[in-house]
């Protein structure tokens, strides 16, 4: 039964998509979109020139593609499917997390769950195309395949709290809406989305280094391609675990705190 539950849960985003047809054609569209651009765009950055950054052509073409691909995981539009915290707080709905028989951050991490699941089909199917279409490069060994996928997974762990936390600033501040614009320009940024961080200053990279965004998407795609080796793998992979547990326990902290703002008034 309990599994039951989770599955029903965990579906609740991903069938707002599923029954929607319009709206996986313009996922499509932009995906492929998105895709060729980039790998056009990369191409002629390197037309000239032989390696930059310690990336060569090849690398950094599949670095960006990947990035592209990656994006897909979490990005299922919640607001058409009137299941965001940000809607929950304005309508006043938010309160039936908290009257239900699943705990409220249990229900949050099913539904995030299967909208990760439902975006890796989207990234697995692209990366199976652009892989046979020569656009990505393969991973240089079963090692570095398994090391990839493991940072990977630990990457969008940290990204799951990284957004917890914006989600549960709604019972602070009611709207994010403002925050989730500068958080996403700040994960893309930082993360390596726009460009991988060895083409910013020295400074930048630091400054980065203490956040948890290159943690979900630029030490995985680094793996893969390359740039670090599989001799720093368990640094990164420990640093990234690290991340896991701080954030973990800060939106532990969060929703004990949350709980005491919710107050059901009326039958």
């Amino acid at each position: 039964m309990a599994v039951l539950h989770a599955w029903r849960t965990a579906r609740v985003t991903p069938l707002g998509e599923l029954h929607t047809p319009p709206r996986m054609t313009a996922v499509l569209l932009r995906l492929t979109v998105q895709v060729v651009l980039v790998a056009s765009l990369w191409h002629g950055l390197y037309a000239n020139t032989g390696t930059t950054a310690g990336l060569d052509r090849d690398q950094a073409v599949t670095y960006a593609v990947l990035a592209v691909l990656a994006s897909r995981l979490r990005e299922l539009d919640q607001f058409a499917g009137r299941d965001s915290v940000l809607q929950h707080m304005h309508f006043g709905t938010i309160i039936y997390w908290y009257l239900r028989p699943l705990p409220p951050q249990r229900y949050y991490a099913l539904r995030a769950l299967g909208e990760q699941l439902y975006g890796l089909a989207w990234a697995l199917g692209g990366y199976a195309v652009c892989l046979a279409a020569g656009v990505v490069e393969p991973p240089r060994s079963a090692a570095v395949a398994g090391v990839f996928a493991l940072s990977m997974l630990l990457g969008q762990w940290v990204l799951y709290y990284v957004l917890l936390v914006l989600d549960q600033l709604c019972f602070w501040t009611v709207r994010n809406n403002a925050a989730m614009l500068i958080l996403i320009f700040a994960q893309n940024l930082l993360s390596g989305v726009y460009a991988p961080l060895w083409f910013f200053p020295d400074w930048f990279v630091t400054v980065s280094a203490f956040l948890p965004f290159q943690a979900t998407l630029s030490v995985p795609l680094s793996l893969y391609i390359g740039r670090i080796p599989l001799s720093d793998a368990a640094g990164q992979l420990a640093l990234q675990a690290v991340w896991v547990v701080l954030l973990a326990l800060f939106t532990r902290l969060l929703w004990r705190r949350a709980a005491l703002r919710v107050m059901s008034q009326g039958g």
